[in-house]
Order: structure tokens, then sequence, then C-alpha cells
């Protein structure tokens, strides 16, 4: 198959993802010789040593971080570029995108209905996922963007802040607290709500809590549950206290059925991202995309 891509750049890949040649040959169906043989090449061809060993543990070298993202993205850029020409007759552009839950159930929607109603021939597929799900779907080059509220290596990934949203802990409208809370400190003998790891909704208040030398167990009960939609029902009907993004409970609290814990101590804003692969030949593209989806250029 004609590729722009070399195919020990390919063979590279898998490595850096197994690091182990013997796994690697595995998934190419190749043999592991064939693996090393591609890996010596790059090495010569690119005058450096690519991995390294700490014992039998494989990593890296300086010089393979490099190679590893650029290859990253040029795999990625192969694709959206070879879709981009095969479809250039059926549409000019098309957003092929994921999302955190929070930003693509409660915060994107208003925006696509938006950009829809001007770009109504538009094809769109939203993958909603959690962040570390979405950076190894960006990185296959499944997706060609992201909008992620958790946190990413700044070096693998170029970005644009698409909204700034309050992070806050709320409770049930008749949630009892044996006494009112007016710090952090006051809700570690309540249950908690909280999302599954690798979400973004969790990551920033654990990277809250450590910040104040706390952690998700120092709350009295903690429930752990990968739907939003259920942790807020939960709340809702009293069953515990939980950290969400204003915006995925807006509803709820101009209804009236949940309400903000309000606190002294605890003020956070936090922005949510709009990430692609760094160094992508198509990075004006999608900032462009970036700035109609916020409605800039609309």
């Amino acid at each position: 198959m004609l590729s722009m891509m070399d195919f020990r750049m390919n063979t590279f890949i898998t490595v850096c993802r197994c690091m182990n040649f013997t796994k690697a040959a595995e998934q190419l169906n190749i043999t592991q010789p064939a693996v090393t043989q591609h890996i010596h090449y790059l090495e010569a061809f690119y005058g450096a040593k690519l991995f390294a060993y700490e014992g039998k543990r494989m990593y890296l070298t300086k010089a393979g971080d490099v190679l590893y993202q650029a290859t990253v993205t040029m795999k990625h850029d192969e694709i959206y570029l070879k879709e981009s020409i095969r479809d250039l007759n059926k549409r000019e552009k098309r957003l092929l995108f994921g999302a955190t839950l929070t930003i693509g159930e409660f915060v994107i929607a208003e925006h696509l209905k938006t950009y829809l109603d001007v770009y109504p021939d538009m094809e769109i597929k939203m993958t909603v996922g959690n962040t570390s799900e979405l950076l190894d779907k960006l990185c296959l080059g499944e997706i060609d963007f992201a909008l992620v509220e958790g946190n990413f290596t700044n070096k693998e990934y170029d970005c644009m802040v698409y909204s700034q949203e309050r992070y806050i802990p709320v409770c049930g409208k008749d949630y009892f607290f044996k006494r009112e809370p007016e710090q952090l400190m006051d809700l570690l003998s309540e249950r908690i709500m909280i999302r599954e790891k690798g979400s973004g909704t969790r990551e920033i208040l654990e990277k809250n809590l450590q910040a104040r030398n706390l952690c998700v167990e120092d709350f009295r009960h903690v429930v752990e549950i990968g739907g939003m939609n259920a942790i807020k029902l939960l709340v809702e009907s009293g069953c515990g206290i939980t950290f969400l993004y204003e915006a995925a409970v807006r509803k709820e609290l101009e209804n009236g059925i949940i309400k903000e814990i309000k606190l002294k101590d605890f003020h956070m804003i936090h922005d949510f991202k709009f990430i692609w692969n760094k160094g992508s030949v198509f990075s004006d593209n999608y900032r462009e995309i970036c700035n109609l989806l916020k409605g800039e250029s609309l």
C-alpha cells in the first residue's frame, strides 16, 4: 500500500507502544529479527540510539522521544490528508473529534447546533471518552482533535483554550449537614460521589486535594461511578456530595434540585482545552475550527 511514511516508522511506533520487540513483532505480524533490523536502520539513518535499557526495562532515549512525537504527528497527518483528498468532491470539511463527558454532553452541544446552522452539510462524528482515552485516539490518528478537561503533556500537543468553567462542590437541595460547611475540610466527613479514574472531572479534584495534602480516600465514604447522570441523580436524592463543573449541573441549579456548597477556601476555574498533535501541518485549520466552534467566526 502506498504510504508517505516509511514502513519502518510504523515498526518504530509499535515498538514505542509495546516497549518490547517480541510483542511488537506479534502485532505487526513480522519476525522479531525484522523488527530489530527496522530499528537499527532508523538508528543508523538518524545517527542516534532510539532505545536504551535500565536493567530489563526498555525506554526511549531523548532522540527516540523526539522521533516518536514527530512520527505520531506524521502518521495522523497522512490519515487526515488521505481522507481529505478522497472526500474532496463530497465535502469541503469534516469534523472528526473527541470530547470528554462534561464537554460533550453539557458544553459543546449548543455550539455544534450553531455551527450546523451555518454549515448544514458538514459531516460530524464526535467520540465521547475520558481524557486518557481521547489522547490515545488522537495519538493513533482515530480523531483529528479533542476537547478535554483533564491534563496532558504539553510537549506532545498544540492547544487553544476553548472555554473557562467553574468547578464547584454540590449537593441535593435537602441534603443535611450536621454542621454547615465553610471550608473544604468540613466536607471530609461526607460521602463523596466521584467519576472513574482517568476522567478529567476526577483528575482536577485529585490535583486540588493533593495541593492540600489530602486525597479522595480522606472522605468518609467514596462511591465511584462511571456515569455523570447517575452521579447527579444520587446527589439529587441526598446520597452524598460531589464536585462537578457548573456547566454539568446548570439546569439542576436553576431548577433548585441541586445546590452549590459555598466554601470560603474553594474557588476554582478550569480551562477546557482544544488540542491536536503538535506540529501538524493542519494546525491553522484546527485553530480555525476551534474559533468556529466557540462562535467567534460564525
